[in-house]
């Protein structure tokens, strides 16, 4: 890392405290100290001899990039800290010296390919949407969707009065009252596609996410994790390209 300088948010995310986002949420709820002063604005510039606290604790800078890819069961919630005492998914990250956070996020209820790193700048550009990140799930849904209905997914479907982008989906399966859909979405909603399949009259019984961009789940099962390798993560990066607004 060559920049000596950064904006406050930015340096917080290369800190592995938080994704970009997440660090400008943690900045203005008053978490975050330079100097012993508290915080509370974007765009505070830091550089590496300010002292930066995040709830009294030092935030400093991490050498090594580390990316984990996570069967995330259900049940467990994807965040570092959970104010319910809930499981977090980092309880199942054992070994890792560095202090990683999740990438985006899955539902409590929904298992599947979660990406974990402690590089804000990798993890903010696979969560935003320019990059129309792909994202497949196999979802279980109630009932039998009929043509239409699955046509209102693929066209697009109004969801808490917004549109949503045109989804490609694939019959898998029928079972007694249920059936087996391969989903994939670009957008990231707050359990987007729940409210996408509850709006067709056929609401989720189960989901799972097989695949995240250029990765896919394969056969790690839930509970597991492993480092992403250098190709993986070659092939990642040469897809979000480089973008010249995340600099700084």
């Amino acid at each position: 890392m060559t920049e000596s300088k950064f904006r406050l948010q930015k340096y917080l995310a290369h800190c592995g405290v938080a994704s970009r986002r997440k660090a400008e949420e943690l900045i203005k709820s008053g978490k975050v100290k330079v100097n012993g002063k508290t915080v509370t604005e974007m765009g505070i510039i830091v550089d590496r001899h300010d002292r930066v606290e995040v709830d009294g604790k030092k935030a400093s800078l991490e050498k090594d990039k580390v990316y984990i890819m996570l069967h995330k069961p259900r049940g467990y919630v994807t965040t570092v800290h959970d104010p319910e005492g809930r499981q977090t998914v980092l309880s199942l990250i054992k070994g890792v010296k560095e202090r990683v956070y999740p990438v985006g996020r899955l539902d409590y209820d929904t298992s599947g390919l979660l990406l974990l790193t402690n590089d804000g700048d990798f993890a903010n550009r696979m969560m935003h949407p320019r990059y129309e990140t792909v994202k497949v799930y196999i979802a279980t849904v109630k009932g039998y969707p009929s043509g239409d209905a699955i046509k209102k997914l693929t066209d697009g479907i109004v969801v808490d009065g917004y549109k949503t982008a045109p989804a490609k989906v694939k019959l898998l399966e029928k079972y007694t009252n249920k059936t087996k859909l391969e989903i994939t979405i670009h957008e990231g909603r707050n359990r987007q596609l729940r409210r996408m399949c509850e709006a067709i009259g056929h609401p989720v019984i189960r989901l799972k996410r097989i695949a995240y961009a250029t990765l896919e789940l394969g056969g790690l099962k839930p509970g597991e994790w492993r480092y992403i390798t250098e190709n993986e993560l070659k092939q990642l990066k040469e897809k979000m390209g480089k973008d010249e607004s995340d600099k700084y």
